[in-house]
């Protein structure tokens, strides 16, 4: 299921989320409480094709995804030429936490704050390096 959240030049954010109530809440919160558009995905292939035709600014992942998880999407996101600069959040209810100091990562737990992911979209995007 690939929902585009909006039909604008807006730069894009690329959700990856599994759990359709999570994924319509994180469209819905870019959507009301930053300048940019989000384009939700539901699985990692979904998202490896959405990206040839999306150029998203930042890629926010669910850990837990069907057949691929979250890192391994980044890596194979990030092979991409195109997309090797473009920052990620990794969120999970448990995040393997050494696997993303190594990538250099911010990660938010399950169930998050709003405001601590609003904060971590727009320090991601203000730093695109992702460094913390």
């Amino acid at each position: 299921m690939l929902q585009h959240q909006e039909k604008s030049q807006r730069p894009a954010i690329l959700v990856v989320e599994d759990d359709a109530a999570i994924g319509a809440f994180l469209t819905e919160l870019i959507s009301q409480e930053t300048p940019y558009q989000s384009v939700l995905v539901t699985d990692s292939w979904q998202a490896l094709r959405v990206v040839q035709e999306v150029k998203p600014i930042l890629f926010l992942l669910n850990y837990h995804l069907p057949g691929m998880h979250g890192l391994n999407l980044y890596d194979r996101l990030h092979a991409i030429k195109e997309l090797e600069h473009v920052p990620a959040i990794i969120i999970s209810a448990v995040l393997p936490k050494h696997e993303l100091e190594q990538r250099k990562l911010i990660g938010i737990n399950k169930p998050f704050d709003m405001d601590r992911l609003l904060d971590a979209i727009a320090h991601v995007l203000a730093n695109p390096q992702g460094k913390t």
